[in-house]
């Protein structure tokens, strides 16, 4: 009985020892960036951990649309996610210069509701998220050509978001100022 005993012990000690990191780095969801988006894990004693001190360039190349026009757009959500991870580790957002551009199928995003509507017969989802972006910091641009194949004219653009000349010029003089890029 002691032999059985000691045995249960031994494995439950070995099991602690070999999963308990994994364990001890679990957390709840939180969104210190961008409030009710885009939750993350913080976990500080995950490897490669960004900086506090560092400042991080990012072009996010948002081209997908979402499947309905109910849904939010998965690519801003990557967006404001992204966010969240970096300032789960305690980045300043003022160290965050995300930058967004949309078009291809994303370039509805970037309408107005007024003009969403009229379009695709729904309120544009997207807004709330483009505002809490432009909060964080975050310069969210979409593509002038993909506005003009669309039909889309510019004055239909919501508040949060700039129309930039085209996506391809953006993101090769984003590219030469050293941002790194991201596909969505």
């Amino acid at each position: 009985m002691k032999e059985v005993i000691l045995m249960r012990v031994w494995v439950t000690t070995l099991a602690l020892m070999l999963f308990a990191p994994s364990l001890a780095m679990a957390s709840a969801v939180v969104y210190p960036g961008i409030t009710g988006y885009g939750g993350v894990h913080a976990l500080p004693r995950a490897a490669v951990q960004p900086s506090a001190a560092a400042e991080y360039k990012a072009i996010f190349d948002v081209t997908t649309g979402s499947k309905n026009p109910s849904g939010i757009n998965p690519g801003i959500m990557h967006v404001i996610r992204a966010v969240n991870v970096f300032a789960s580790a305690h980045v300043p957002l003022s160290h965050l210069h995300f930058i967004v551009i949309l078009h291809g199928a994303a370039t509805s995003a970037a309408l107005d509701n007024i003009h969403y509507k009229k379009v695709f017969g729904k309120n544009n989802p997207n807004i709330s998220m483009l505002r809490k972006l432009k909060a964080a910091g975050v310069s969210v641009y979409v593509c002038g050509q993909a506005m003009f194949d669309f039909h889309y004219p510019g004055s239909w653009v919501g508040k949060n978001v700039t129309v930039a000349l085209s996506a391809l010029s953006t993101l090769v003089i984003y590219g030469d100022q050293g941002y790194a890029y991201l596909k969505q």
